[in-house]
């Protein structure tokens, strides 16, 4: 006996299978076990939002959950927001407006935004605040995040 288990996911729209040890978390499965080098890991308490993911459509703390509670989940990481090589509208206003510095908060702060813009299509600058409040950033001050979200706010809106 090896004491590792098969976890079976799909991750950013492809059905992944692999063995792990019971306690591995799902950042640490993602990243070492399955590539997906963009969940970033930072405090690894769940507090910083640096490993935030979408799990069933809902974000999640990577490093809080275990890879096994994920068996039979469907996975976004920042990797999946792209489709055919084309960036999502959230990474674009990113990149337009200066969104991100050094990087490694914008995974976590593109999962939470995109679960924002989802449920609130035409947020207000305080909503946007308070929706990636749960992911922290030491570089921009969080203005050009907030502006970065409004214009893909509003892009997502002005395509649908």
């Amino acid at each position: 006996m090896t004491g590792k288990v098969t976890v079976t996911l799909k991750v950013n729209g492809r059905t992944f299978s692999a063995d792990c040890e019971p306690r591995k978390t799902l950042a640490d499965f993602l990243r070492q076990d399955l590539g997906f080098t963009g969940v970033h890991l930072g405090c690894e308490h769940g507090v910083c939002g640096a490993c935030t993911i979408s799990v069933d459509g809902s974000t999640a703390r990577s490093c809080c959950m275990l890879a096994v509670q994920a068996e039979g989940t469907e996975v976004t990481t920042v990797e999946g927001l792209a489709s055919d090589g084309n960036l999502h509208p959230l990474q674009e206003a990113f990149w337009k407006h200066h969104g991100l510095q050094c990087g490694f908060c914008t995974p976590g702060m593109l999962a939470a935004a995109s679960e924002l813009l989802e449920d609130n299509p035409d947020p207000t600058a305080d909503e946007i605040r308070e929706g990636i409040s749960g992911n922290l950033c030491r570089c921009t001050g969080y203005q050009f995040i907030v502006d970065s979200v409004q214009d893909a706010a509003q892009h997502l809106r002005s395509t649908t």
